[in-house]
């Protein structure tokens, strides 16, 4: 999701440069969680992984679509940021109770998101507001 909403983030520079920043971040989180897995004798579900890009994708596309795409895409940021904030803590406490040494990868991957939160909590009103001075430019 975070790829298809770059390409369309030219006029919001600043949430841009954070996105892709962040991308990276999650990028690096994907690599930490396969290695986890792989650790354990386990791997990712293909299956779960194409259905998560898939509705992904369907989600940005329908953003796209809107005339407020920045506004719907920040709302829908902030929703998954908290959901994987919840994921990770979740996942941390599985790996506490199964005696399982992984804390500090989800850990670090958990203060990313949280990071990231609290970076999109701060900003809607900003993009909200940037949004609104490019909509009355061109209304003018």
């Amino acid at each position: 999701m975070l790829e298809r909403e770059l390409e369309r983030m030219d006029e919001y520079p600043a949430l841009k440069s954070r996105v892709s920043e962040h991308l990276g971040e999650t990028k690096q989180q994907l690599a930490r969680l396969e290695q986890c897995l792989s650790e354990l004798g386990s791997s990712p579900s293909a299956l779960k992984d194409v259905a998560l890009a898939f509705g992904a994708n369907v989600a940005a596309m329908g953003h796209a679509m809107a005339g407020d795409e920045v506004l719907k895409n920040s709302f829908a940021s902030s929703a998954l940021e908290h959901y994987e904030i919840a994921a990770y803590k979740s996942l941390l406490t599985l790996a506490d109770a199964a005696g399982i040494t992984i804390q500090t990868v989800l850990q670090q991957s958990l203060q990313e998101e949280v990071r990231m939160a609290e970076w999109i909590d701060s900003s809607v009103a900003p993009i909200t507001m940037e949004y609104l001075r490019k909509e009355q430019r061109a209304a003018a």
